[in-house]
């Protein structure tokens, strides 16, 4: 129980580390600027956007993967099918 408590506690603390940095680059404008806006509207969108493309290389990678076990699956059902009919036709 007390290495879960732990797990948890480390994971919010390097989360919420990451999330007070990105406020300190932001904090040089006055909260309802336009370029505090555009300041924090930047990074949220960058931050979507390199998510949407690391979310989108996994999937890549993990259908290749995928993907390529089945076809060797079907290779070998093939070959299978094949050796039979040369033994039909001998």
């Amino acid at each position: 129980m007390k290495k879960i408590i732990f797990f948890t506690f480390f994971i919010l603390l390097n989360s919420n580390s990451g999330i007070l940095a990105n406020d300190k680059d932001c904090k040089e404008f006055k909260k309802l600027s336009v370029d505090y806006l555009k300041c924090k509207g930047n990074k949220i969108k960058d931050k979507t956007i390199s998510t949407g493309q690391n979310i989108v290389k996994e999937t890549k990678e993990y259908q290749k993967k995928e993907w390529s076990e089945e076809k060797e699956k079907v290779k070998k059902v093939k070959n299978k099918i094949n050796k039979a009919k040369e033994k039909v036709i001998e």
